[in-house]
Order: C-alpha cells, then structure tokens, then sequence
C-alpha cells in the first residue's frame, strides 16, 4: 500500500505539472532535449559498462545501436520541435467563406513508456525525446531484465531531466501491473505480443490510446543475384541477423527464403561471414552478444531439442551454458510445424527455407502473421513491385537489413500481430499529440438556405454546394443574388 501511494502522488505531481502548462512552451521542451542530449554525452562510458553488464554488447555496437540512435534522436527533434509545434493552415472550401481553418498539435497529457530490455537505452530514450518534444510529462519503467541500463536510467536521469515532468520507476511485474492500473493518457509499449494483449486490456478499463511496438517472425528473401552483389547481401544478412543484440531484436532477420538452386551456395557464404565476424567455433566467440538471462536462454535452446529440428542443423548448434552463449546456427529446411518456424526466434538461429521459385515466398509470407519487417534481396523490379502490392508488413527494406531502424524521416511500426501506432523523428512527436482542428468564422455572410424552412430551391442549392467547382460557384452567386433581390421584394 505504501508503494502504491508514493506511486499516486508521483503521478499526481506530474499532472499537476503538465496542468500548469509548464511542459508546453517550446523552450522548456528544447532545455529537456539537450538535457538528453547532455546526459548521453557525459555518461557514454557508464552506458557501455551497463550495456556490457546486461547483454555483453561490445562499445561499438552500443554505440551504433543505442548512444548514436539516442543522439540523433534527440539532435533532430531540438532542431524541428519548433517547426513540429507551429499550427498548420488548413485549406476550407469556398462555400466556407470567409473563414479560417488550422491543426494545432497539443500534448496529450501524461504518458506511460514501458521499454525492452534487448536495447535498452534506445528503446527508453527514443520514445522519451518524442514525448518531450510533443510537451507530455512523462513515466518510463525500463525493463528489469536489464537491471543494470534500468538502474542507470534511474539513477541519472533525475539529474538532467525536469524530475517534476519526467519519472523513472523501476521494479518488475508487480511494478508493472501497478502501473497499468492507473490512468494514463497515452501507454507506448515495446515488447512481445503476449504482454502487448496485456497492455491493451489495461488500456481498454480508461480508453487510453496504445502505441505498441510489438515483433513477429520477419522473414528475408534472397533472389537470384550476380556474385558480387550476392557477397554484398550475404555480409548484411548475417549482419542483420546476429549483428544486432545475437538476434534478440524485434526487427532482425528470423528466416531466410531462398530457392533451393541456391541453398548451398548461400550456406556456404554464410559460413565464411560467422567466421569472418564471430569466430569459428563456440570456444573463440567475439564481437556477439550474450542471451539475456536463463529463461531466455533455455527457450532457445529447447528449440534446438526436437530432433527433426536438430537434423536440420548445417552449422552451429553448441551453446555455453554458464555464460549464456549460444553459437550462430544455421538450419536448412527444419519442420514449417516446428516451433522454430511458428514462434518468434529471438536468438542466433537462423532456418532456411528453400522454395522452387521465388515467387512463392509470397505465398509463403502470406500464409503467416503479418511482420514487423519484409527483407528482399533482389535486383528485379516486377518482383519488388509484387512484394509492394501482395504482402503486407511493418515495413519492407530492399537490398539491406535493420538499416531502416535509422530512418526519422520513416515511420517504424508494426501491423496486425507485429504492433500498430508508429514512431521516429516527426512521427514520434505526431505520436504523443492530439492534432486539434481549429475552425474561425464571422458573423456576417450568413447563408439562409442552411436554415428552415425547408423548400426545392435550398435544396438545390445545398447540392450545389456539395459538388463545388468554378461552375458551382457562378450558380452559387447567382443563388445568393436571388435571395437578395427576393428579401428586397419582401
């Protein structure tokens, strides 16, 4: 009970902080974004010590895919928060006239983030800066399976951040449900799809509007390509598939369709790109990262145990248990029933499934739930615009992998199963605002025929309006000096 009362009054001083407009004003938001800005810069080592400590990310990799993303994040949104903010004319139609229309974005008040652990500076900070920069206050519960990023977002936040807009509240599933129990004006969620069911059902109890940033089995196709552009493309598959976290990210490669003319060509590049990376065998890993802790660990492994699974083996399959390690594995053809086909992987294995054409990856696509991302190797424009037109996915990249992470000026999102609401550079600001429509008029050029009684001139001349054009108009006026000429008369 103590914790839950500490927990109302925090809430309750952020909603009084936001009531009082202070998260408003364009210089309050651009003092919290260099705060950010401040913060990554002056504790870029203590977040690499804490990202090794959690998931044994090496500096470079952290900074590539959490400090720098962080950064610019925040470096973007300090440079067009004020942009973002400014009404935007709206275009009324002549019948209107005279009258004036804008959007005026607004905050929407206070915001819950619940982030994930597999990156777990970037995916807090990110959607804070978004926010920040829309003038919401702001409660971020990092993930407690990265106890030591969560302890340093706690502990360091407070101060560089305004503490009485934006909290940090660190705990479990206790913490959690605490949290979804009260009301909120805006969840944003990233994480798996069971906990995003969740989410939602706590949401629905307040009608508080979700953002989930969700997974999903995202699939990578790999066509027919001339052999150095094949080279190319084998480097940022392996690199999208065991580069990013060991495989522990929502957008990462989980399956490769290929026909089957190609299998062991691309297997045996593959081979060369582990080597090349990662070492060659599970005695001499580097440059990988561990699985997050025990559970997870033993669920990726237990997908390995079913023995039509096993034989499907053709590199790889060793694992470390003490220090969570698992070797990049690649199956050819495993059992499309198995679970390593039918559940998100999250891990280093990597199935390859061979078809007789290319083309049925579409088909094949199709047949499962909708992913975050679709990656197409292919230099054949026709298929690409088939892939465009026939499937339907987060998003969908050609020629590379994860780099559309990167994008602000792209929306990141999910639909279906892998999430829906969207988020990055301008999106993330549209995200955590309410667009209000703004309407002005005057009191004078009243139109009569909008009033009773009702009569076969009002309503032609309501159609009229209806189907406006430069033609429309000339009736228009002509109406309206009928009525003129007829109040004279009166």
């Amino acid at each position: 009970m103590e914790e839950l009362a500490g927990l109302t009054q925090s809430l309750g001083e952020l909603r009084e902080t936001f009531k009082s407009g202070k998260t408003r004003g364009v210089e309050w938001r651009k003092a919290q974004l260099r705060a950010i800005l401040k913060l990554v810069e002056e504790n870029e080592d203590k977040i690499f010590d804490a990202l090794q400590q959690d998931l044994g990310k090496h500096p470079v990799e952290s900074y590539r895919d959490e400090v720098g993303i962080v950064k610019k994040s925040a470096s973007n949104s300090l440079e067009s928060v004020q942009k973002w903010m400014a009404p935007k004319k709206g275009h009324l139609p002549l019948l209107l006239f005279p009258a004036t229309a804008e959007v005026l974005p607004e905050p929407l008040g206070l915001v819950l983030i619940l982030s994930s652990w597999n990156f777990p500076i970037s995916l807090s900070l990110d959607p804070v800066i978004g926010a920040i920069s829309a003038g919401n206050t702001v409660v971020l519960k990092p993930s407690e399976l990265a106890p030591a990023c969560s302890s340093f977002l706690a502990n360091t936040i407070p101060h560089y951040l305004d503490s009485q807009a934006i909290k940090v509240i660190e705990g479990g599933i206790d913490a959690a449900e605490q949290l979804l129990q009260q009301k909120w004006d805006k969840i944003f969620f990233t994480g798996s799809p069971q906990v995003g069911r969740v989410i939602m059902s706590a949401a629905a109890k307040h009608l508080t509007p979700v953002t989930l940033e969700l997974g999903g089995k995202c699939p990578t196709i790999l066509d027919s390509l001339p052999d150095s552009d094949l080279e190319v493309a084998i480097k940022r598959i392996a690199g999208g598939k065991w580069g990013p976290c060991s495989g522990q990210a929502c957008i990462g490669i989980d399956y490769i369709l290929v026909e089957q003319k190609f299998a062991s060509i691309l297997v045996e590049l593959l081979k060369k790109c582990i080597k090349k990376f990662y070492g060659e065998s599970m005695e001499n890993l580097k440059n990988l990262c561990r699985i997050v802790n025990k559970h997870h660990f033993n669920r990726v492994c237990n997908l390995l145990e079913d023995p039509s699974v096993s034989a499907s083996i053709v590199h790889g399959g060793s694992w470390d248990e003490e220090n969570l390690m698992i070797e990049p594995t690649i199956l050819l053809d495993p059992p499309l029933d198995a679970d390593i086909m039918t559940e998100e992987i999250f891990g280093p294995l990597l199935p390859i499934i061979t078809l007789n054409k290319i083309e049925e990856s579409i088909e094949f696509i199709n047949s499962r739930p909708k992913p975050l991302a679709i990656y197409a190797f292919t230099k054949n424009e026709r298929f690409k615009q088939k892939l465009l037109s026939e499937t339907s996915s987060g998003s969908i990249t050609f020629n590379d992998a994860m780099i559309q992470f990167l994008c602000d000026v792209l929306p990141f999102g999910g639909v279906g199963r892998s999430g829906f609401g969207r988020y990055h550079g301008k999106y993330s600001f549209d995200t955590f605002s309410h667009e209000k429509a703004v309407l002005h008029r005057n009191f004078y050029f009243e139109l009569e025929p909008r009033y009773p009684p009702w009569n076969n001139f009002k309503l032609d001349f309501i159609k009229l309006a209806y189907d406006f054009n430069y033609l429309g108009l000339l009736l228009l006026l002509s109406g309206l000096r009928r009525i003129f000429r007829s109040k004279r008369s009166n």
